[in-house]
């Protein structure tokens, strides 16, 4: 159940860590897994520092794609709330996470660092599962 004022962890590379939900697409509900929502960037993921002067800093201007107080569109991936299947599974993360897009839903990282749920297969998001490297 992601809402108002949600915080969220942002699994990609696109330079955010930490990232607050800001409004809901689905209007009258709270978002679920493979919804998109609008967030704001609230802390950036460092990087770590070149060795050498100048080293290191073409990697870190290509990763850091999003700054801080950026307001961008994310698909949450991960949500703490139980969620039963159709099948009977019931499925529950120890997080909730997102996963930051563009307007036209193209993903603005190129990788993933941990699981996603599989019902974004439902709702079509296959870009972002074939990023992810399992999907729970």
């Amino acid at each position: 159940m992601i809402q108002l004022k949600t915080m969220l962890n942002c699994i990609d590379n696109s330079g955010a860590s930490i990232v607050e939900c800001v409004a809901n697409l689905r209007m009258k509900r709270h978002a679920k897994i493979g919804d998109r929502i609008i967030v704001v960037v609230q802390k950036q993921r460092n990087f770590g520092e070149g060795s050498g002067p100048g080293g290191g800093s073409a990697s870190t201007a290509a990763a850091t794609k999003v700054r801080r107080g950026d307001i961008r569109h994310a698909i949450v991936v991960r949500t703490a709330k139980k969620l039963q299947r159709k099948d009977g599974m019931v499925v529950r993360f120890d997080d909730n996470a997102c996963v930051l897009i563009n307007k036209t839903g193209e993903p603005i990282g190129t990788r993933l660092t941990s699981v996603v749920g599989s019902e974004l297969r439902d709702k079509q998001w296959s870009k972002i599962l074939s990023l992810a490297p399992m999907h729970v």
